[in-house]
């Protein structure tokens, strides 16, 4: 059993061994540790939100079952794609039907980009606990392992956007471009939205931090 896996919930050990096959290699942004991140944050939330912490970690671990790259046409049916294989993974492990039904919402509306508000306590605790690791110093080094991850011979990648690195002007964002410019477009959006008090504590710090990238970035790259 994986060292950070909680013995409280034996369930979980069994489960995890049939969703660590399907993480994507050489994607560092949603690895093992993005999922034992979001896991712990699960669990810590669980009690707050008043949901079994059970179900808050399996939530955690299916997540992210089926990947779909970012820089994919279909990247907004990520949380759906993974609610729809979740169940199969969950009846191995011993869950219930009611239990799956449960986890596998609350992963349907788990994604961003798709934009779905949270249709219970469960659905919340995963949304706040993944977004959490989006944003702050882990979240700033997925952002960089996602744009090295999409470039592409045919279709280079940068860092920033040279004439205007932390998109001060009006531009138009592109941040399948360019990996700063994935922090206006979602990652300082994210701490607004947090649902519970713990989430909001932690969200603020870590957003704080990536405001603080930002003018460090911009003075670095300043015109001298």
């Amino acid at each position: 059993m994986s060292s950070w896996l909680d013995p409280a919930h034996p369930r979980h050990a069994l489960l995890w061994a049939s969703v660590e096959p399907r993480l994507p290699a050489a994607e560092l942004a949603h690895d093992r540790h993005h999922i034992a991140r979001v896991y712990g944050w699960a669990l810590r939330l669980s009690g707050e939100a008043g949901v079994a912490a059970d179900l808050a970690g399996a939530t955690a671990l299916v997540h992210d079952l089926v990947f779909v790259p970012k820089d994919s046409a279909d990247r907004s049916t990520g949380g759906e794609r993974s609610a729809a294989a979740a169940p199969a993974v969950l009846t191995a492990a011993g869950y219930a039907a009611a239990e799956i039904a449960a986890v596998a919402e609350a992963v349907r509306t788990s994604s961003w980009s798709r934009g779905l508000a949270p249709t219970s306590p469960l659905g919340a605790v995963l949304q706040d606990a993944d977004r959490l690791d989006a944003i702050g110093a882990v979240g700033l080094m997925r952002t960089v392992a996602c744009g090295q991850f999409m470039t592409k011979p045919d279709r280079p990648g940068r860092f920033y956007d040279p004439a205007d690195p932390v998109a001060r002007s009006d531009r138009q964002l592109n941040d399948r471009i360019q990996a700063v410019d994935h922090l206006p477009a979602k990652l300082l959006r994210l701490a607004q939205g947090m649902h519970f008090a713990m989430s909001r504590v932690e969200a603020a710090k870590r957003h704080a931090f990536l405001l603080m990238f930002l003018d460090q970035l911009a003075d670095e790259v300043a015109p001298r």
